[in-house]
């Protein structure tokens, strides 16, 4: 996210603004942030979350999940915020809506240099508040090195696998390596 709109701007004018917005923009408390490099981002950042896209994929399919890359929105009521994270795992199907996903069990966050600090920061404290999210990854697209926070109960676990090593996704009941998630880009 980068500075806020000059005005502040209700839900639902929002809602109605970004159908018809050229760019993504995120809304977090009555502001509109628009995101950068939405006109294309850079291919190591599309790779890597297109192979977790893609490593997901038919898990979530055979669990009856809905696995999503960056264009769909994530709605938390409780901070009036809307998102577009990289790829967003959601097995809550009985919750849905046309315009945002609103109980996801995975977020993820591919690291970009202008995004980094608000996802191991701001998107971290507000993601962690969603009572059904499982796991939280943030992403390094210069290095094979992921952060994993992980739901234990009413807290939160930090696991940060550097070269190698495997992730649990407790909602398909899977891992998934470092090698599957950097496959192309950043061989080990």
């Amino acid at each position: 996210m980068t500075d806020a709109a000059f005005k502040a701007m209700s839900v639902e004018e929002y809602l109605r603004s970004e159908e018809l917005s050229p760019y993504k923009r995120e809304y977090v408390g009555g502001f509109v942030y628009p995101l950068h490099g939405q006109a294309g981002v850079g291919m190591p950042h599309s790779l890597i979350s297109g192979n977790i896209f893609g490593n997901l994929y038919a898990s979530a399919q055979k669990a009856g999940c809905r696995i999503h890359q960056s264009d769909m929105r994530l709605s938390i009521e409780a901070s009036r915020a809307y998102f577009y994270p990289d790829v967003m795992l959601v097995c809550d199907t009985t919750r849905t809506g046309r315009l945002a996903e609103t109980a996801p069990c995975l977020l993820v966050e591919v690291l970009s240099p202008s995004t980094a600090a608000n996802d191991r920061v701001g998107k971290y404290g507000i993601y962690t508040a969603i009572p059904s999210l499982q796991t939280y990854l943030i992403v390094e697209q210069d290095e094979r090195r992921v952060y994993a926070y992980q739901r234990d109960g009413p807290k939160w676990n930090l696991s940060e696998l550097s070269g190698g090593g495997e992730v649990q996704i407790p909602c398909l009941g899977r891992t998934l390596t470092l090698d599957e998630i950097y496959a192309g880009v950043l061989e080990g």
